[in-house]
Protein backbone atom coordinates (compact mmCIF):
# COMPACT_ATOMS: atom_id res chain seq x y z
CA UNK A 1 0.00 0.00 0.00
CA UNK A 2 2.88 2.19 0.76
CA UNK A 3 4.68 1.39 -2.25
CA UNK A 4 1.57 3.02 -4.24
CA UNK A 5 0.86 5.86 -2.26
CA UNK A 6 4.45 6.30 -3.29
CA UNK A 7 4.14 5.63 -6.76
CA UNK A 8 0.92 7.61 -6.86
CA UNK A 9 3.03 10.84 -6.14
CA UNK A 10 5.73 10.25 -7.70
CA UNK A 11 3.25 10.46 -10.78
CA UNK A 12 1.15 13.58 -9.94
CA UNK A 13 4.84 15.16 -9.25
CA UNK A 14 6.69 14.32 -12.69
CA UNK A 15 3.57 15.18 -14.42
CA UNK A 16 3.11 18.95 -12.59
CA UNK A 17 7.18 19.15 -13.39
CA UNK A 18 6.43 18.37 -17.37
CA UNK A 19 3.53 20.58 -17.43
CA UNK A 20 5.44 23.42 -16.03
CA UNK A 21 8.52 23.20 -18.66
CA UNK A 22 5.74 23.20 -21.29
CA UNK A 23 4.47 26.41 -19.62
CA UNK A 24 7.33 28.34 -19.44
CA UNK A 25 8.54 27.40 -23.19
CA UNK A 26 5.43 28.75 -24.14
CA UNK A 27 5.80 31.88 -22.07
CA UNK A 28 9.25 32.29 -23.11
CA UNK A 29 9.63 35.88 -25.09
CA UNK A 30 10.81 35.72 -28.57
CA UNK A 31 12.85 38.64 -29.79
CA UNK A 32 10.77 40.51 -31.83
CA UNK A 33 13.37 43.60 -33.01
CA UNK A 34 16.89 42.27 -33.57
CA UNK A 35 19.45 44.64 -32.90
CA UNK A 36 22.99 44.46 -34.94
CA UNK A 37 26.33 44.85 -33.93
CA UNK A 38 26.17 48.13 -33.29
CA UNK A 39 23.21 48.45 -31.79
CA UNK A 40 20.62 48.99 -34.23
CA UNK A 41 17.40 47.63 -34.98
CA UNK A 42 18.11 45.11 -38.21
CA UNK A 43 15.07 45.37 -40.20
CA UNK A 44 13.23 48.00 -42.83
CA UNK A 45 13.49 51.60 -42.34
CA UNK A 46 14.93 54.04 -44.59
CA UNK A 47 18.46 53.21 -44.35
CA UNK A 48 18.71 49.77 -45.20
CA UNK A 49 15.99 49.53 -47.42
CA UNK A 50 15.84 52.72 -49.46
CA UNK A 51 18.36 54.08 -52.41
CA UNK A 52 18.66 56.99 -50.30
CA UNK A 53 21.74 58.67 -52.06
CA UNK A 54 21.99 60.98 -54.65
CA UNK A 55 20.81 64.97 -55.09
CA UNK A 56 17.26 66.27 -53.48
CA UNK A 57 15.85 70.23 -53.85
CA UNK A 58 13.10 71.90 -53.86
CA UNK A 59 11.69 75.83 -52.38
CA UNK A 60 10.91 75.62 -48.86
CA UNK A 61 9.09 78.60 -47.42
CA UNK A 62 11.03 81.81 -45.75
CA UNK A 63 10.05 83.84 -43.28
CA UNK A 64 11.18 87.15 -44.88
CA UNK A 65 12.19 86.13 -48.39
CA UNK A 66 10.42 84.43 -51.39
CA UNK A 67 11.50 81.17 -50.37
CA UNK A 68 14.50 78.77 -49.96
CA UNK A 69 15.82 77.08 -53.22
CA UNK A 70 17.55 74.13 -51.27
CA UNK A 71 19.60 71.56 -52.71
CA UNK A 72 21.30 68.86 -50.55
CA UNK A 73 23.30 65.58 -52.15
CA UNK A 74 23.56 62.51 -49.51
CA UNK A 75 26.56 60.39 -50.49
CA UNK A 76 27.35 56.76 -49.66
CA UNK A 77 29.84 57.86 -47.49
CA UNK A 78 28.09 59.72 -45.42
CA UNK A 79 29.19 63.13 -46.28
CA UNK A 80 26.58 65.60 -47.68
CA UNK A 81 26.91 69.30 -49.55
CA UNK A 82 23.74 71.42 -48.97
CA UNK A 83 23.34 74.46 -50.63
CA UNK A 84 20.63 77.42 -50.14
CA UNK A 85 19.54 80.41 -51.89
CA UNK A 86 17.53 82.98 -50.71
CA UNK A 87 14.80 83.92 -53.37
CA UNK A 88 14.26 87.55 -53.80
CA UNK A 89 16.58 88.84 -51.04
CA UNK A 90 19.63 88.52 -52.31
CA UNK A 91 20.18 86.36 -55.55
CA UNK A 92 23.34 86.47 -55.01
CA UNK A 93 23.38 85.02 -51.47
CA UNK A 94 24.32 81.43 -52.01
CA UNK A 95 25.48 79.42 -49.08
CA UNK A 96 27.21 76.12 -49.03
CA UNK A 97 28.05 73.66 -46.14
CA UNK A 98 30.14 70.31 -47.05
CA UNK A 99 30.64 67.71 -43.77
CA UNK A 100 29.48 64.55 -42.82
CA UNK A 101 25.67 63.12 -41.63
CA UNK A 102 24.53 60.35 -39.05
CA UNK A 103 21.43 58.32 -39.22
CA UNK A 104 19.46 58.40 -35.88
CA UNK A 105 18.65 55.40 -33.59
CA UNK A 106 15.05 54.74 -36.08
CA UNK A 107 17.50 54.65 -39.67
CA UNK A 108 15.05 57.15 -40.65
CA UNK A 109 16.05 60.51 -40.30
CA UNK A 110 19.86 62.04 -41.24
CA UNK A 111 21.46 64.33 -39.08
CA UNK A 112 24.00 66.63 -41.16
CA UNK A 113 26.79 67.78 -38.56
CA UNK A 114 28.16 71.16 -38.68
CA UNK A 115 25.03 73.12 -39.98
CA UNK A 116 24.59 75.54 -36.59
CA UNK A 117 22.52 78.50 -38.13
CA UNK A 118 20.57 76.53 -40.89
CA UNK A 119 17.94 73.09 -40.80
CA UNK A 120 20.43 70.02 -39.54
CA UNK A 121 17.78 66.99 -39.63
CA UNK A 122 16.38 65.17 -42.75
CA UNK A 123 13.57 62.21 -42.66
CA UNK A 124 14.15 60.50 -45.54
CA UNK A 125 11.57 58.71 -47.72
CA UNK A 126 10.97 57.03 -51.17
CA UNK A 127 12.45 59.71 -53.51
CA UNK A 128 12.16 62.57 -51.27
CA UNK A 129 13.25 63.93 -48.01
CA UNK A 130 11.10 66.25 -45.23
CA UNK A 131 12.80 69.29 -43.70
CA UNK A 132 12.71 68.89 -40.22
CA UNK A 133 12.15 71.47 -37.09
CA UNK A 134 14.48 72.31 -34.76
CA UNK A 135 13.73 69.34 -32.52
CA UNK A 136 13.72 67.06 -35.39
CA UNK A 137 10.21 66.78 -35.43
CA UNK A 138 7.76 66.70 -38.63
CA UNK A 139 7.02 70.63 -39.46
CA UNK A 140 3.32 70.82 -39.37
CA UNK A 141 0.41 73.43 -40.09
CA UNK A 142 -0.69 74.81 -43.43
CA UNK A 143 2.95 74.96 -45.07
CA UNK A 144 3.71 71.34 -44.00
CA UNK A 145 3.61 70.24 -47.66
CA UNK A 146 6.04 73.03 -48.44
CA UNK A 147 8.80 71.12 -46.61
CA UNK A 148 9.85 68.38 -49.03
CA UNK A 149 12.88 68.03 -51.22
CA UNK A 150 13.23 65.72 -54.11
CA UNK A 151 14.98 63.63 -55.65
CA UNK A 152 16.31 64.06 -58.56
CA UNK A 153 16.49 61.61 -61.45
Amino acid sequence: MKYLKFLLIASFLFSCKQEQAVKVEETTPVEQNPINEEGLPIGDNSKTSLDWNGTYSGIVPCADCEGIETTLTLNDDLTYTIVTNYLGRNDALEETFNGNFRWDDTGSKVILEGVKYAPNQFKVGENRIWQLDKNGEMITGDLADHYVLTKKP
